[in-house]
């Protein structure tokens, strides 16, 4: 019987391990933190062994295949080792993808993954039997071995596309690419966009690749490395032959001929980014056949995800917004651009050697305070001291909604983008976004 070995007990991980149990492999997971009760139970119920807090080695060293968590980077002592012995080391979407004959709808980016892969799905779902996955709810391998569905939509970051081989999308969709997660490349971001691109790297001329191309570093990169897929770019600036493209107002994708036209006032969700988010999810829906009308429907009632740029309340005519999933400060440069009142901004967490200087020009157009929150603050006093009046630091969510609650004025925004990891005070952005909210509603 061959040995699968599990490195990281959390949703992937599980998934993984049940899957892989499923297809007669036995099945050994490790992790060298704890694990949630509530994988402990799932591991516990279906049999499979497994082990917390630590790492054997001589348990992990027999294997015959290895499936790593995204969050392990490849540079850890039991990876090396495992490469050292020539044990293939993949990625949990790697392995889901080799028992599914499934069309898969890959989306990658720097920002706008989440909100555009969930809104392909609410516009495939309405015509299509399709599953959500990868970086979001259930894991892509739970769902092949308990649903099957003839497609998935993946959202894919590009930890999950590093321990990929054989993985090909169908449909991949790369929306932008800006400096993120550069402690894992070396601080080299080239090795980043090389990571991002290997959406496309199995691709044929079969396959489609739907991207912007308004993105330099996309366009640079596509001319020095030419893929093999069918190219369907979106812009809003250029138009658009075989793609997406924004004309007065109007969204127009074309695709053999075939034309969809939009009006972008209509769009639920606004901002110059979701426009493009749009372009990339009916491109995908227009090449699998869903009717014109249905694409414009749901385009219209699809209202965006939790913690990004969600709406919390409106207090004393104060709008509280919560924008924890930016992660990034590409991310929260959309959010600080559509902000069209004066806002009080909280940000900060684990800076993953962010450069804020594209961030100044809304600082002084349209952040009255500032306020810190964080372990270490340092690199946002010496970015933003100069530029507002108010700027000052805490560590307790609570803290921080309550100085906001103070400093803002009718008719402002208190708005919660982090520019940041959130793993030094809170679990993850998801807690991060959730303690916000409770805050507010505890005003």
């Amino acid at each position: 019987m061959k040995r699968l070995v599990v490195l990281g007990g959390g949703e992937s991980g599980v998934g993984a391990a049940l899957l892989g149990k499923a297809k007669g492999y036995h099945v050994f997971v490790s992790d060298k933190g704890k694990i949630k009760e509530k994988y402990i139970n799932v591991l516990k119920h279906h049999e499979i062994e497994w082990e917390a807090e630590q790492h054997t080695e001589s348990k992990i060293l027999n294997a015959d295949l290895v499936v790593k968590s995204p969050g392990i980077p490849d540079t850890v002592p039991m990876v090396k080792q495992l490469k050292a012995k020539d044990i293939q080391v993949i990625s949990e979407i790697e392995f889901a993808s080799r028992y599914t004959y499934a069309t898969i709808i890959g989306i990658t980016g720097s920002n706008g993954k989440t909100t555009t892969a969930s809104l392909t799905h609410h516009v495939l779902k309405q015509e299509l039997e399709v599953g959500l996955a990868g970086n979001i709810g259930d894991s892509f391998a739970k769902q092949v071995l308990e649903h099957d569905f003839p497609n998935y939509v993946l959202e894919i970051s590009s930890f999950q596309l590093d321990n990929c081989t054989a993985f090909k999308p169908h449909i991949a969709v790369l929306l932008n690419v800006t400096p993120d997660h550069l402690d894992r490349y070396n601080y080299e971001f080239d090795n980043y966009i090389a990571s991002k691109f290997r959406i496309a790297m199995n691709q044929t001329s079969e396959d489609y690749l739907i991207y912007d191309a308004d993105d330099e570093v996309i366009i640079n990169w596509l001319e020095k490395h030419p893929v093999q897929s069918t190219l369907l770019p979106f812009s809003l600036v250029k138009k658009i032959e075989n793609g997406a493209y924004l004309e007065n107002e109007t969204l127009k994708i074309t695709i053999d001929n075939n034309q969809i036209i939009m009006p972008t006032k209509d769009i639920a969700l606004q901002g110059k980014h979701n426009i493009k988010n749009a372009m990339a999810a009916s491109t995908v829906a227009h090449l699998l056949k869903i009717r014109k009308q249905t694409i414009r429907e749901s385009l219209e009632n699809f209202h965006g995800v939790e913690h990004r740029l969600e709406e919390v309340l409106k207090i004393n005519k104060v709008n509280y917004i919560n924008d924890s999933k930016a992660t990034n400060v590409n991310a929260t440069y959309y959010a600080l651009e559509s902000m069209s009142s004066p806002t009080v901004w909280i940000v900060g967490g684990e800076d993953k050697g962010n450069n804020y200087a594209e961030l100044f020009p809304f600082i002084n157009e349209k952040v009255k305070a500032i306020i810190c929150l964080g372990v270490d603050n340092k690199k946002l006093f010496e970015n933003f001291e100069s530029m507002v009046d108010i700027i000052v630091e805490t560590q307790f969510m609570s803290e921080a909604v309550k100085i906001a609650y103070k400093i803002a004025e009718s008719g402002d925004n208190v708005l919660l983008s982090p520019a940041c990891a959130s793993f030094d005070l809170f679990e993850n952005y998801e807690d991060r976004g959730r303690q916000f909210k409770d805050a507010v509603r505890n005003l």
